[in-house]
């Protein structure tokens, strides 16, 4: 047993596959552990990518890649391309085309456009008409038939059918029409049946991903049109628009640079090159499907669609198909290793009967020189069994009810507005450990508003009209014209009017909340801000945590004015002076810091995020300077808590699982919404960004399991703290950004989770799940589901091994004693559709429920099947062995069944039985542990129609199509004993359940500090 159990494991150490990024030898590793065992491979591959087709995807990817590549070594080297096309302009970097076509003026002329107010909407239709669409050509959706056709390719149903038919020709020669072609067209009923069922089940689950598909796809894009910036689909972008990009933003399509700032474009996913590339009116080409990594522009749309290099791009990435999950590749070698054990079973049945029918065919008079066609339709059949039983033992269903699973849980999850890029990632979130959350839009609302602003040495409260007015009464006109020229032009936000005359501002929450305070204050003190022009603008990130801009000042007489504005205690150390209520600038002594410091952190305690804005005259040139600021005011601005974030990381604490903040907020704002929120514990500990990247790794590994707020935290930071995490604590880290600094770490985690309102373009690609209403209370629902996944999978499992284990000893021992197999072929491949499709339908499709959040999670090293699945399986197949057992040798006798019919009624009785075995099994195995199994149940309204529908197919089967199925009529009293034992299994189960099971070498790790599940019925 040893060495068979040493053999397993080293076989499945094979079917290993990391969660995220695995390598095409690990891929290639299990594909060829699972060897030819397989009855149905393009049914049970269907969800995996054919790595051959993937790496030709890759070499033509590369191909392109290469063009680009020279095209860029041909433009740095100055030389230049003929092209006529309009696309090829940009495509190939043309500038000497570019120049043909009279340049960027020459081009929105061609295309009949104003750089000022973009297409006309009417006119949008037709341009898709003339130049395309901005969608790409992608692989046809398969349809119903081509599913059919898959699940038909299963070779062990493609023996049995070849059977059937030698069935019905050998039963019409011997036994005549009707009765000789019974037995063999109730196979192919069947197995039609199965194969229909299969499919339709197959279909479904690609319907759902199509759903999901399609909404990954989902980006909108500012563009102008009508004279009015407006948000849109960015497959409704046309030749002609004007688009907007900033920071994160993906380019939506081939066009040329307009204006703007600081443009770095990273190329890398189309020319291969690393290195970011600077966007200018020297080089004005912007490449669709490139991201934009810094700073902020305007462009117009001149390719889209398939006539740009990313559609090609895209064709061929269609091909790649997505990875499968580390619990596929598991059960496919658990699949494997039962396959090898049911092949051994079905040749030592086949063998035994053959053995026993020329034994009694030696003895018979001719011996075994004499043959008949009944010997040939025996040994037919012989063979039929023996192939029934690899349909039975081979469990196909097992790696595909994952998909089943998972496909069931990311529909919910969607309309639960969490949406699940990778597979992989529902599963691994059932066991997440910790959450490293940002503050701002997970834990708060969003909704921005300025509560209170410190100026001219005081603070006051703005958020009433009353405030309003002290802070008039305070400051005079010369402080609110600086007051307002740095809010209104130091901001990477913009006040647009549409048509209706109705003003809205587009930009993040921050800097929406401090452009409506600027509009109050011009409507409250009757001055209006006077227009600019940008001279030179530094964009905010999370590296700097500020933005600079210098504008050539009206205030100034025309001359350069620099803006600072960004987090408190970075642009304070940046001042010398500040401004006083009159518009005077006083030197900021040590005394001044300390009161400006301590109003700083007045707002902070109040849970306010503050930030400061000042100014500098730069006299001559544009450069920022980097100090000598006068500080004109700082900012408090309230977010509010979600009022679910409170329950929700409640009920983290009760699943095992350590939410951490990391923000890049003041660490006096961190950590009163911490406490808030119920995050910061007494014995937790804040600690800021700065403070944590010094430590050393013996200074990590004691401080990390008490952080639980990170403030002014860098997005190196948080990368540092997730890598630690995972490598010295073993920890499955989930982890939210919204920025592109953030991509390391989403990239790092377990589990990356991008925000879908506030997050980049360049953050969702990196993530695995896209929370689309950056609600942390959201990220609870995707762990719920996760569980919700692993636990309905063993669940199946443990259902499954169950019939295998009884369907196998069944027929082996039937044969080995009396020569015939109890189960007949029908029967067995309804057996086989009960527990493969219709098993994983009903018990992988189950929603979630609390208790699955008051248990700690699954560990990395943690076994799938568990000592408490195996007393449960081990235990059931004795019950279930013993009875049917009892049933085949003294059958009769305890029945009381007499007459020539008694062997085809117990025959009947056995198969009704053990199917109504299973079904109480299943009922069974909606809980591995709890006794109560009953509770819910009335919750997946999938589960009650699947039961529902077995057993009423199975009184069909009996009463109905015996000549089929060969069954004959149960009365009455053989059903109520047959629901009588059936219904034992679930007093087996309670009793199994009160067995207690040592469940500590089932898990490698229980690094939360929490101890296994319970067992035993005071897990009732």
């Amino acid at each position: 047993m040893a060495y068979l159990r040493n053999k397993s494991m080293e076989f499945l150490k094979r079917f290993e596959m990391p969660a995220k990024n695995p390598s095409e030898d690990a891929q290639r590793r299990w594909r060829e552990a699972v060897g030819t065992l397989v009855k149905n491979r393009r049914r049970r591959f269907r969800m995996v990518p054919d790595l051959d087709k993937r790496s030709k995807a890759e070499t033509q990817r590369r191909q392109i890649q290469e063009k680009l590549r020279v095209a860029l070594y041909v433009q740095k080297a100055a030389l230049q391309f003929i092209d006529e096309e309009l696309a090829s302009v940009v495509r190939g970097k043309d500038a000497k085309s570019l120049r043909h076509h009279k340049g960027l003026d020459g081009i929105a002329r061609k295309v009949n456009v104003s750089l000022a107010d973009g297409v006309k909407s009417d006119d949008t239709g037709l341009r898709a008409e003339v130049y395309g669409t901005n969608q790409y050509t992608e692989k046809p959706p398969r349809t119903f038939w081509m599913y059919l056709w898959d699940a038909s390719q299963d070779m062990t149903l493609m023996l049995l059918a070849f059977c059937a038919v030698i069935s019905v020709v050998i039963g019409l020669a011997t036994e005549g029409w009707p009765s000789g072609m019974y037995d063999g067209v109730g196979i192919m009923l069947t197995i039609f049946l199965v194969v229909m069922i299969t499919a339709a089940s197959d279909y479904r689950q690609s319907l759902q991903f199509r759903d999901l598909d399609n909404e990954k796809k989902k980006i909108d894009i500012h563009v102008t049109r009508d004279g009015y910036r407006q948000k849109v689909s960015i497959y409704d972008i046309v030749v002609g628009d004007i688009v907007h990009l900033s920071i994160g933003d993906q380019v939506p399509s081939d066009g040329l640079y307009i204006d703007g700032y600081s443009l770095l474009v990273d190329e890398s996913s189309l020319s291969g090159e690393s290195e970011p590339v600077n966007v200018s009116t020297a080089n004005p080409f912007l490449l669709g499907g490139t991201k934009v990594q810094d700073g902020s522009a305007r462009m117009l749309v001149t390719a889209v669609g398939m006539r740009t290099e990313w559609g090609n791009l895209m064709e061929t990435l269609s091909q790649g198909g997505e990875d499968e999950t580390p619990l596929q590749v598991k059960l496919n070698g658990v699949a494997t290793i039962i396959g090898k054990i049911g092949l051994a079973f079905s040749v030592l049945t086949f063998t035994v009967l053959m053995a026993r029918f020329l034994v009694s065919k030696a003895h018979a008079p001719g011996g075994l020189l004499r043959w008949r066609v009944a010997d040939a339709l025996s040994i037919l059949n012989f063979f039929a069994v023996a192939v029934t039983i690899v349909v039975v033992a081979v469990p196909e269903g097992l790696p595909l009810a994952v998909t089943l699973s998972l496909a069931f849980a990311m529909k919910k999850l969607m309309q639960e507005r969490a949406l699940v890029r990778h597979l992989s990632a529902c599963e691994t979130m059932g066991s997440a450990s910790c959450i490293c959350t940002d503050k701002t839009g997970t834990l708060t609302t969003n909704h921005m508003v300025v509560e209170k602003v410190w100026a001219s040495g005081a603070a006051q409260t703005v958020s009433t009209a009353k405030g309003f007015d002290q802070l008039k009464s305070s400051v005079s006109e010369n402080f609110s014209m600086v007051l307002l020229e740095g809010v209104f032009h130091c901001s990477g936000s913009e006040i647009v009017r549409d048509k209706d005359g109705k003003t809205t501002i587009m930009g993040t929450p921050t800097e929406t909340a401090i452009l409506e305070f600027g509009l109050e204050v011009e409507k409250h003190m009757k001055v209006e801000h006077a227009g600019a022009k940008k001279l030179k603008v530094e964009p905010f990130n999370s590296v700097k945590k500020t933005m600079a801009v210098v504008v050539a000042s009206p205030n100034a007489a025309g001359r350069p004015r620099a803006f600072l504005k960004g987090a408190s205690e970075v642009v304070l150390q940046r001042c010398i002076s500040v401004i006083d209520g009159t518009g005077g600038i006083e030197k900021l002594t040590e005394a001044k810091t300390k009161r400006v410091a301590s109003a700083i952190d007045a707002f902070a305690g109040e849970a306010l995020r503050t930030l400061c804005l000042a100014y500098q005259d730069v006299g001559t040139g544009n450069d920022i300077p980097s100090d000598g600021y006068t500080l004109i005011a700082v900012f408090g601005i309230k977010d509010p808590l979600r009022p679910s974030v409170r329950e929700a990381v409640k009920t983290c604490h009760a699943a095992g699982i350590n939410v951490r903040m990391v923000t890049g907020d003041n660490i006096n704002t961190a950590k009163a919404i911490a406490r808030e929120c119920g995050i910061l514990t007494d014995d937790g500990i804040a600690i800021e960004g700065p403070e944590f990247r010094v430590k050393s790794p013996d200074e990590m590994r004691e401080i990390i399991p008490r952080i639980q707020v990170m403030a002014r935290s860098l997005p190196l930071d948080k990368h540092t703290l997730v890598t630690n995490l995972r490598g010295m604590f073993n920890e499955v880290v989930a982890v939210t950004g919204d920025g592109t600094n953030d991509a390391p770490a989403l990239h790092e985690a377990d589990i990356g989770l991008a925000m879908g309102i506030a997050g980049t373009e360049v953050a969702k690609e990196n993530a695995d799940v896209i929370i689309m209403d950056d609600n942390f209370s959201t990220i609870i629902n995707v762990a719920k589901w996760g569980r919700s996944v692993y636990i309905n999978i063993q669940k199946f499992v443990q259902f499954q091994l169950t019939v295998n284990v009884v369907a196998l000893m069944v027929n082996f021992v039937s044969a080995s004693f009396t020569g015939s197999a109890p189960l007949t072929i029908v029967q067995l491949l309804w057996v086989n559709l009960i527990m493969d499709t219709l098993g994983a339908l009903a018990l992988a499709t189950e929603p979630p429920n609390e208790a699955m959040m008051q248990r700690p999670p699954v560990g990395r090293g943690d076994n799938f099947i568990t000592k408490v699945m195996w007393r449960n399986i081990i235990g059931q197949s004795i019950y279930q062995l013993i009875v049917l057992g009892v049933l085949l040798f003294r059958g009769k006798s305890l029945l009381q069944m007499n007459g020539a019919h008694a062997d085809a009624l117990l025959n009947t009785f056995i198969f009704n039985t053990f199917v109504l075995c299973q079904v109480f099994n299943e009922v069974n195995s909606r809980e591995m542990e709890k006794i109560n199994v009953f509770s819910g149940i009335f919750s997946s309204w999938i589960f009650s129609a699947v039961v529902g529908a077995t057993v009423a197919f199975q009184v069909i089967i009996v009463e109905l199509l015996g000549t089929f199925a060969s069954t004959v009529h149960l009365s009455l009293r053989l059903w109520l004993i047959s629901l009588l034992i059936g219904s034992v299994s679930l007093v087996i189960g309670a009793i199994l359940k009160c067995i207690p099971v040592d469940s500590s070498n089932d898990s490698s790790d229980h690094h939360d500090g929490y101890q296994p599940i319970p067992t035993g019925p005071n897990a009732v």
